[in-house]
C-alpha cells in the first residue's frame, strides 16, 4: 500500500485519467473528490462489497434454476 500524506487542495494522480483531490479536512472527516472516466465505478468500499456479495448471490441462484431445468429435462 502507498501511503501518501495531502493538504486541502492538493492531489493525487493515478494513471493518466483518475485525480483524487482533497476538498476538505473537519476533524476527523476527510471531503475528498474523484475524477475519473465515466466508463470506471467509484463506489464506497461497504457498497462495493455489498454490490460484490448480490452479484454472487445472484449467480448462485442462477446456477442452481439452470441445474434444475437440465434435469427436468433429462426426467420428464
Amino acid at each position: 500500500m502507498l501511503v501518501l500524506t495531502r493538504k486541502t487542495g492538493e492531489a493525487i494522480q493515478i494513471g493518466d485519467h483518475i485525480e483524487i483531490k482533497v476538498l476538505s479536512v473537519q476533524g476527523d472527516q476527510i471531503k475528498i473528490g474523484i475524477n475519473a472516466p465515466n466508463n470506471i465505478a467509484i463506489h464506497r468500499k461497504e457498497i462495493y462489497l455489498s454490490i460484490q456479495e448480490s452479484n454472487n448471490e445472484a449467480a448462485l441462484f442462477n446456477k442452481n434454476i439452470l441445474e434444475q431445468l437440465k434435469n427436468s429435462r433429462l426426467n420428464p
